[in-house]
């Protein structure tokens, strides 16, 4: 017999842009984390390769940024992954924003 698949009512597809751009801000925040969760570990002592860590975190999250905003444009496509995007890179720019104010701010 044929097994049936389930039910088909649209021909929506999630933006790649806005998958990727999911991908990059994950990616984003993984990085901060493990920064700072590695200057802990040493006893609040950063060194170049957090900077370096925090940097391309920047690279991360401003093109998943561009990507989600760009991924918007797209018509007849699901939004989850465009809006999860967008709110992941700028999770990603509030814990940079944090680390860098505790860093200047805080004693």
């Amino acid at each position: 017999m044929l097994k049936s698949k389930g039910f088909i009512f649209t021909n929506k597809k999630h933006t790649e842009k806005g998958i990727m751009s999911t991908i990059l801000g994950m990616l984003a925040n993984i990085t901060l984390g493990l920064a700072v969760y590695f200057s802990y570990l040493g006893g609040g002592v950063s060194s170049e390769r957090y900077a370096a860590a925090a940097f391309l975190a920047v690279i991360f999250m401003t093109t998943g940024m561009g990507l989600g905003i760009w991924s918007t444009t797209e018509t007849e496509k699901f939004r989850l992954f465009t809006v999860l995007g967008i709110f992941v890179n700028i999770m990603a720019f509030g814990m940079l924003s944090l680390i860098l104010f505790a860093g200047a701010y805080v004693e």
